[in-house]
């Protein structure tokens, strides 16, 4: 016996008329004889709705994935003093004297920075998140010092963790950042130890001075320049010192800095400059002296 269902039968062959027995047995005859071609619904099952939910995104990877301990840089001891000033160059905009933070704001709402200013310096203060400059810039020559507190906790990147955003590009950690973090005896992945450019580059060198001392970083940076239509023309340039040692030697970024996942490059003009408030709990760094000069 032949079964056909009246929904693969063509329209046809479909009974129009009291007498329905005649019309199906003769498509199914003609079925056998191979006169006509069953449609595609009497040859596959219809396909029923899944009841179990649908798989989830493949995951962005972990941090780990970009995140190397070799070759480790070797340590240099800098010479004493070496990269702290005690003024400006005549042309450079001073950012930060001691005295206010009025060329600073709040990342998160653009409101006047929070932070600490006592006796010359300014204290990350995390509660109330990252700063950055009212000013935006494209090609500079910076300098900053910074210091770890001397009775800092912690280990590997949770102690004494900080970066200064070499342009940021948006709201949170968005940019490019040279790390900042207490790399003296305190090992982590080399690529995330003071001096280095962030998850890209460890640094030539760990030139860190003890928790307490002040350390100077001074960084010539050259903004990436883009096509019309937002492709990349010329990569983010970066050279450093750390406390007098050259760190990062003209290295080519490729591109923003992003905790998990690979660097690229997204369009964008004139930036402002960015110190991060670090949510580790070790207590917070402070900074002083922070100057830049603009370049063309």
């Amino acid at each position: 016996m032949i079964l056909v269902s009246l929904a693969c039968v063509p329209p046809s062959f479909r009974p129009l008329t009291p007498r329905p027995a005649m019309r199906i047995h003769a498509f199914a005859l003609a079925a056998l004889a191979g006169l006509v071609t069953l449609p595609a619904c009497a040859q596959q099952p219809a396909q029923q709705p899944s009841s179990q939910p649908a798989a989830p995104a493949a995951p962005r990877g972990r941090p780990e994935d970009t995140e190397f301990y070799t070759p480790v840089p070797p340590v240099v001891t800098p010479a004493p003093g070496a990269g702290l000033t005690t003024g400006a160059p005549s042309d450079a905009i001073v950012l930060f004297d001691g005295r206010d933070l009025s060329q600073w704001v709040t990342v998160s709402d653009g409101s006047p920075a929070r932070w600490t200013v006592a006796d010359g310096i300014v204290t990350v203060l995390k509660s109330s998140g990252n700063i950055e400059t009212k000013r935006r810039f494209t090609n500079y020559q910076l300098h900053l010092e910074w210091r770890v507190p001397p009775n800092v906790t912690g280990t590997g990147q949770a102690r004494g963790n900080s970066g200064v955003f070499l342009a940021s590009t948006g709201k949170g950690d968005a940019g490019y950042e040279l790390q900042i973090m207490d790399s003296y005896q305190n090992p982590t992945y080399v690529n995330g130890q003071a001096a280095s450019i962030y998850k890209q580059y460890p640094p030539l060198a760990n030139a860190s001075r003890r928790p307490g001392e002040w350390q100077a970083y001074d960084v010539t940076w050259t903004a990436p320049t883009f096509n019309a239509d937002g492709s990349l023309k010329s990569p983010a340039y970066v050279t450093a010192f750390h406390n007098g040692v050259l760190v990062q030697n003209h290295v080519a970024l490729k591109g923003q800095t992003l905790y998990i996942g690979q660097p690229s490059y997204t369009a964008h003009g004139p930036s402002p400059i960015k110190l991060q408030a670090h949510g580790d709990p070790s207590p917070p760094l402070s900074f002083r002296n922070i100057w830049v000069r603009e370049l063309p």
